[in-house]
C-alpha cells in the first residue's frame, strides 16, 4: 500500500514538526490504514533519525509494544486463532545480518511441512529479505514465541535494510491464520518507506 497523495503534505509537515497551513485543516488519516513509524523512541518523538513508515493492514489490531526492543506490535486475527506481529529495532547496524536472522527464524520451526520459501526485493530505497516456514514452532525463552511447542504454526520474517536500519519484521501464529495474512504481510513490506 502506498501513501495517498493527499496525505503526503501532512506527513512531510508532521516530519518537519510544522502545523497545517493557516485556515486549512489537515486531512484525516484513514482509521483502517494508520501510518506508523518504526525507529528508536527518541527518533520518533523528535521526528528525526531513522524511521520506517508503514501501514498496518485494516483487520490487524495495533497493540502497545510489550518490550523496548519492539517498535511496533499488532495482533493478527484469523480462522485458527490470533497471530502476533512485531517490528524490532536494535539501533543502526544492530541485530545481525539478513542471512543470520533468516537462518535463526528457520531454526525456530521444527519438522517443516515444506522447504522454507525465501525471497528478496527492493522497495522505496530499502532492501527486504524475507522467509516463510511452517511446521512446529519451538518454545522460546526470549523474544517472540510460545513457551511450549506449537504444531501447525507458520512464521513470516523479514530483514529490512536501509539508512539507519536494519529493522526486523516478524509474524507468527497458527498456520491457517498466518497463511491467510501472508498477502497483507507482503503488502506491508512492499509499502515500507524510510
Amino acid at each position: 500500500m502506498h501513501c495517498n497523495a493527499a496525505l503526503a503534505p501532512l506527513l512531510l509537515a508532521l516530519a518537519a514538526g510544522a502545523a497545517a497551513p493557516a485556515g486549512q485543516a489537515p486531512p484525516a488519516l484513514p482509521a483502517h490504514e494508520p501510518v506508523m513509524a518504526a525507529g528508536p523512541p527518541a527518533a520518533r518523538a523528535q521526528a528525526a533519525g531513522p524511521a520506517l513508515q508503514f501501514q498496518l493492514p485494516g483487520s490487524w489490531v495495533k497493540e502497545t509494544p510489550s518490550s523496548s526492543m519492539r517498535v511496533a506490535q499488532a495482533k493478527i486475527p484469523g480462522p485458527a486463532g490470533p497471530g502476533q506481529f512485531a517490528i524490532f529495532y536494535f539501533g543502526p547496524g544492530g541485530g545481525g545480518t539478513p542471512e543470520a536472522n533468516i537462518a535463526r527464524w528457520v531454526g525456530q520451526i521444527d519438522s517443516p511441512i515444506r522447504p522454507p520459501r525465501r525471497e528478496s526485493f527492493a522497495t522505496h530505497g530499502l532492501r527486504v529479505s524475507w522467509v516463510e516456514v511452517a511446521g512446529t514452532l519451538k518454545p522460546s525463552t526470549v523474544g517472540m514465541g510460545p513457551t511450549t511447542a506449537q504444531p501447525g504454526s507458520r512464521l513470516l520474517g523479514a530483514v529490512v535494510e536501509g539508512a539507519g536500519g536494519p529493522w526486523y519484521v516478524k509474524a507468527i501464529g497458527p498456520d491457517a491464520t498466518i497463511g491467510a495474512a501472508r498477502g497483507s504481510f507482503l503488502d506491508l513490506l512492499r509499502g515500507l518507506h524510510p
